[in-house]
């Protein structure tokens, strides 16, 4: 589904990102982790077309994005960090992006999310009055409402409850169960054990490895994503020192 092929991006002398190439498909739920800086938020932006790199190709669905943006529409997106408008109430924002996406009729809308969250029961609030939390709520809510093929969550459990992660956590799973495509970056990496298929670990904006959980669990003996991450490091320090 997305095709990364030698894809460089840099700011003046720094490479955020150097020849990363990857192949993720249907079915997938892949962890983007690294430590900051690694180049993690500029490879999704480069995706969602938000950061134009400066070598490389990125093809969605087969199409190079540079084709145009009809793409965007198979993907569904959840930042960081929200920018909703503050005097705006949250119906508002639902009905506003409902008809800004005319090509997806009622019958289509995902709102499992936004029903299991009680979204309605905040409908009457101003977005600039919700905690951190509820942000994250309607954060997740919008970014499954139009059904897409394909998720991006960015750091997605960062402000949720414990109840409100434990229902994210399904949702995802249910999305890889319906052969769908689900990128999530995170350093919370205790989240990412029962939702995860594959690992990317990125470190100065090149691809350290890309492998399946199993394949890492069965490499390492272990089978927390945080235990597997320090094993492969500390084993990558020694084999250095060595």
């Amino acid at each position: 589904m997305i095709s990364l092929q030698n894809i460089s991006k840099r700011y003046g002398k720094h490479e955020a990102l150097q020849s990363v190439s990857l192949e993720f498909t249907r079915g997938q739920s892949i962890a983007m982790i690294g430590p900051n800086g690694s180049g993690k938020t500029t490879l999704i932006k480069s995706i969602l077309g938000l950061v134009v790199p400066s070598e490389g190709a990125i093809l969605v669905n087969n199409i190079d994005i540079t084709a145009g943006c009809d793409y965007r529409k198979t993907i569904g997106y959840m930042p960081q960090i929200n920018r909703f408008p503050e005097h705006m109430k949250v119906s508002h924002l639902f009905a506003m992006m409902k008809k800004m996406r005319p090509d997806v009729s009622d019958g289509d809308y995902d709102e499992e999310l936004y029903r299991a969250f009680e979204i309605e029961k905040m409908e009457k609030k101003k977005l600039g009055a919700l905690s951190g939390g509820m942000s994250q709520q309607v954060s997740a809510a919008l970014a499954f409402l139009f059904n897409p093929s394909m998720i991006i969550l960015d750091e997605p459990t960062a402000a949720l409850d414990p109840v409100s992660n434990e229902l994210l956590k399904g949702k995802i799973n249910k999305c890889v169960d319906e052969n769908k495509l689900v990128l999530i970056t995170s350093h919370i990496l205790n989240d990412l054990d029962e939702i995860t298929t594959h690992v990317v670990y990125l470190m100065e904006g090149k691809v350290r490895f890309f492998k399946a959980m199993e394949v890492l669990r069965a490499q390492t003996s272990e089978s927390r994503l945080n235990k597997i991450i320090v094993r492969l490091i500390n084993e990558e320090f020694a084999n250095v020192e060595a």
